[in-house]
């Protein structure tokens, strides 16, 4: 390869520049080749309309993905959460690096955590999932709460809270840590009470399917367990038929060491693990009604077995009801 810069393609906001110099900077030591980011607005980013009005799916996608079709950059980063479920043929998921906290995090007024929060407390969030589960945990535990449709980046979100527009405001827990603000955050939602978005937390590193030797360099950023679980996550929400913005959550995880992963003990993921677990969930936005559901099968050694994974568990929460509760995202 030779020594002229790779151009890597990602969305202006400041998590989007930040994870994206994370990655540049992993790129450029596996190839020795400089890396520059190239800039690019995306619909999601300049609509100020709700994902779930505008569609959600690919909104924050489409941009990077025509730029790299059109030969403008070498190499796009996304987070994977917001990747449409079907891989276009001419590209390529070339990495899925190792997973940063999957969890929710809450920003509240005076350091409160979320149980702690008053009587009427307004939270916000743009995410029917997350409404839709703190919404039942609240009226499981008795707990008062006004979940609150908002938009807007990390600072814009806080702000509603430092101005006193809302008690709270709920945001994945691996934008703080990748911006530097995780001290910020006055509680984190255990995945046993919110499960995150499928692939919350993870990043895709995607390239077109010609490049042979630029998809061997990415790889080697390729983290396998990740990979396997964040397939597994997608292909349940895909089995759902359901799109980015639609009510569900989900999260494959290796039971024994779920605890250090969302610690972040970067050791923890070097013991031998034999079993994956894959829970999800749907629910209606108000809370009044969940299908949760879990299964546990063999830590998959191929993306088939990853995909057969998440569909097993779909098919199993379609008979429970779930279409009904994702409106008219479901087929």
């Amino acid at each position: 390869m030779s020594e002229k810069a790779l151009r890597l393609g990602t969305r202006r906001s400041k998590l989007a520049m930040a994870q994206s110099g994370q990655v540049a900077e992993a790129v450029s030591q596996v190839t020795g080749r400089p890396v520059e980011l190239v800039e690019i607005t995306t619909y999601g980013d300049v609509s100020r309309e709700a994902l779930a009005q505008i569609g959600g799916t690919g909104v924050f996608v489409t941009a990077l993905r025509d730029a790299l079709l059109r030969g403008e950059v070498d190499f796009a980063v996304h987070s994977l959460k917001d990747l449409p479920t079907t891989q276009p043929a001419e590209l390529v998921l070339a990495a899925v690096p190792v997973r940063e906290d999957p969890r929710d995090a809450i920003v509240a007024r005076d350091a409160l955590k979320f149980t702690d929060l008053p009587r009427g407390a307004r939270i916000g969030t743009g995410s029917p999932r997350r409404m839709a589960q703190l919404n039942a945990y609240a009226r499981a535990h008795g707990l008062d709460i006004e979940c609150v449709a908002i938009r807007g980046n990390v600072d814009t979100r806080i702000g509603y809270v430092r101005n006193g527009e809302l008690d709270a405001v709920v945001l994945a827990a691996a934008g703080l840590n990748r911006i530097g603000r995780s001290d910020e955050a006055t509680d984190y939602l255990s995945v046993d009470t919110v499960l995150p978005a499928p692939g919350q937390g993870a990043l895709a590193i995607e390239c077109t399917a010609d490049d042979a030797d630029l998809i061997a360099a990415l790889g080697e950023l390729d983290d396998p367990l990740t990979r396997a679980a964040v397939t597994a996550e997608r292909s349940l929400l895909a089995a759902l038929e359901a799109g980015c913005s639609a009510p569900v959550g989900a999260l494959a995880d290796l039971p024994p060491l779920s605890g250090p992963l969302e610690r972040g003990d970067p050791h923890a993921d070097e013991q031998t693990v034999k079993e994956m677990r894959l829970r999800g969930v749907v629910g209606t936005t108000d809370g009044t009604s969940l299908v949760q559901l879990s299964t546990t099968g063999p830590v998959p050694q191929t993306h088939d077995q990853a995909v057969a994974l998440g569909r097993d568990l779909a098919a199993r929460m379609l008979a429970q009801g779930a279409a009904g509760l994702m409106g008219e995202r479901a087929q």
